[in-house]
């Protein structure tokens, strides 16, 4: 007999399958990296928020999974990424709290973020992957000595990581109502926590 619970855990997705379908679809070290990061950031904020770790890291490690094969710079609201991985989860049987998570992260597709992993999932995409640039330019290569004025000077620097938007980091925090330094602060933290998996610690 199973309970809420027992039904719950059959429903979710196994990380390990999740890092399957990823690497699959994802060549690229890189880019894997990237959605490594990013699953650290939104972990630690799950626990911060007492919430589903398992459910929001897995959301935050497949966010990307189809962008190498579909990278849609046309911005398409219903073709390429993310709407093509969202047609893959759904296949799979993935929670749509998911699907609905991974979707709203593109501004473009127009899914409005409402839960609190929709705006910690957008919150710590592209700062995750800021810190990471800010990491490998640094002489020790490690996210150990990064601090927060480092990174804010960076951010001003338009000509460095020109890929990231300002916007949305700025915006990222707003949505999480904590100020632009704690936003990164704690986001350093958690990748620290995670540095020698995330290739990070350098020569620190």
């Amino acid at each position: 007999m199973y309970g809420p619970e027992n039904v719950r855990s059959i429903a979710m997705p196994v990380r390990a399958d999740a890092w399957k379908l990823l690497c699959e679809y994802t060549q690229s070290e890189s880019l894997r990296k990237h959605m490594l990061a990013v699953e650290a950031c939104v972990r630690a904020y799950a626990r911060r928020q007492s919430a589903d770790e398992d459910l929001w890291g897995i959301t935050a490690l497949l966010h990307d999974f189809d962008y190498e094969r579909w990278p849609n710079h046309e911005h398409s609201p219903d073709k390429e990424h993310p709407a093509e991985g969202a047609r893959i989860l759904r296949e799979l049987g993935y929670p749509e709290e998911m699907i609905r998570a991974i979707l709203s992260h593109a501004d473009y597709v127009g899914v409005a973020r409402q839960s609190a992993l929709e705006h910690t999932l957008f919150a710590c995409d592209e700062l995750a992957g800021f810190l990471v640039a800010c990491t490998y330019v640094r002489p020790s290569k490690s996210i150990l000595d990064l601090e927060v004025d480092s990174v804010k000077k960076r951010l001003k620097d338009k000509a460095f990581a020109r890929g990231v938007s300002r916007d949305d980091v700025r915006k990222g925090a707003e949505e999480l109502g904590i100020p632009l330094e704690e936003h990164i602060a704690f986001c350093i933290a958690a990748l620290r926590e995670n540095a020698d998996s995330l290739g990070l610690r350098g020569s620190l």
